[in-house]
């Protein structure tokens, strides 16, 4: 076994029963695995991208230090890495839930979400129609956007309730013959709102077409399950769960097999997901991967974190201040812990910068990149509150002690005063 696959081995599970909760004593020891974490500066940033444990970032550096080069040759350097290849596509197959080969390596999701779209597009033909829905991300619009105006496809938008949730009854009437594509999102980027995939999925299926999915933050808060949703894509990058500056995503073997790749002529085609990786894969970040992984696997898994930020959620939607308008569902119910917050008449962007002063990131910011839903819902501009499982509830509270005394500073009763 290479240093690289014994130190994803290294680490022991942690049982993820329901009945062996995160505890306060724990959250000390993962956030000591953190030295971003050692000073009081609060992070409520993840849906931009978390903290990084320091065995991710060892084990990057220790590829470069035990296997730089490339893959292909007779000697030990070269045959370390391409067994670190082979246990990352195996890790991340587990994480998904497919097969070691349907896993596609790439700079991040929207970069594979271009190259796979465009490769696609050599079977699409005029007319086609995509259909995308209005809690997209961008990363999973513009690329059709910019396919159907190569190619003359036209692209169909789905609607969502006031509360953000997808219009499944909409999202089915915008499909029709003609449809190849169903691209959503499995939880929304900028309200943490959850989509039953396996039902948008079923829907595709049903009229021939694609499921295509964004998975970016789902996979930050969510075990994800890819073939029990039915899908044919899923991608997702790896620095919203911890992890390096990586994409990664599954694609259904026969749809793979059957589509002709952007690809030098004298690269291995196999295994079918290499097919789409272009040039030289960043071997040092797979290394990363596979830490990541580990550390996930020693905390439990990601349902066991994933209820940890449930409390975490519901800690501070009971604590925010008065005023507060909450873009999105009222509860935990049917999300994950990120939460678009304004306050009528003040500024999102002033707040933003008085609580980075006071020691809490929250980024605030108009559309997050869902143009479609910014302008159905119409929020303007709000913090995007967004927690991680190295969050405490000690933290909760604190942000929204400061946050109490910023808005009552500043709202328009005060301003009035002054």
């Amino acid at each position: 076994m290479s240093t690289f696959a014994a130190a994803q081995a290294s680490t022991p599970s942690v049982p993820a029963a329901d009945d062996n909760p995160i505890t306060p004593t724990e959250i000390a020891a993962i956030r000591a695995r953190f030295s971003s974490l050692t000073d009081e500066f609060v992070y409520l940033d993840a849906p931009g991208g978390t903290q990084t444990p320091d065995e991710v970032g060892a084990a990057t550096a220790r590829v470069y230090l035990e296997a730089s080069g490339n893959t292909g040759a007779p000697y030990a350097t070269s045959q370390r890495l391409e067994e670190l290849v082979e246990h990352a596509r195996a890790a991340s197959a587990q994480f998904m839930g497919c097969a070691p080969e349907e896993i596609i390596f790439g700079g991040n999701m929207t970069s594979l979400n271009f190259m796979l779209t465009r490769t696609l597009g050599r079977d699409l033909k005029e007319g086609d129609e995509i259909v995308v829905t209005r809690l997209d991300h961008d990363g999973n619009v513009a690329p059709w956007l910019d396919l159907a105006s190569d190619l003359g496809l036209e692209v169909r938008h789905a609607d969502v309730h006031a509360d953000t949730t997808l219009d499944l009854a909409d999202l089915e009437r915008q499909i029709g013959p003609r449809t190849k594509v169903v691209a959503f999102p499995w939880c929304a980027n900028a309200t943490g709102t959850l989509v039953d995939a396996r039902a948008v999925c079923d829907l595709a299926r049903s009229a021939g077409a694609l499921s295509w999915v964004d998975a970016v933050q789902y996979a930050a808060h969510e075990p994800m399950d890819v073939r029990a949703i039915g899908a044919d894509v899923v991608a997702c990058s790896a620095y919203k769960f911890c992890g390096p500056h990586l994409g990664i995503a599954y694609g259904r073997r026969e749809l793979l097999e059957s589509l002709r790749p952007y690809k030098a002529r004298p690269v291995a085609m196999e295994p079918v997901g290499h097919r789409f990786e272009t040039g030289t894969l960043p071997y040092e970040l797979l290394g990363g991967l596979l830490a990541t992984f580990s550390y996930l696997d020693s905390l439990g898994g990601m349902a066991r974190l994933a209820a940890w930020e449930h409390q975490l959620g519901q800690r501070l939607l009971a604590g925010l201040p008065d005023g507060a308008r909450l873009w999105g569902l009222p509860t935990m119910t049917g999300r994950v812990a990120v939460f678009l917050v304004n306050f009528p008449g003040i500024c999102s962007q002033l707040l933003s910068e008085e609580l980075a002063r006071l020691g809490f990131g929250v980024w605030s910011h108009g559309s997050y990149y869902a143009l479609g839903l910014h302008d159905r819902i119409g929020w303007g501009e709000a913090l995007r509150i967004g927690i991680a499982h190295y969050n405490t509830l000690s933290e909760i509270d604190r942000f929204n002690e400061a946050l109490a005394r910023l808005v009552a500073a500043h709202s328009p009763a005060a301003a009035r005063l002054a």
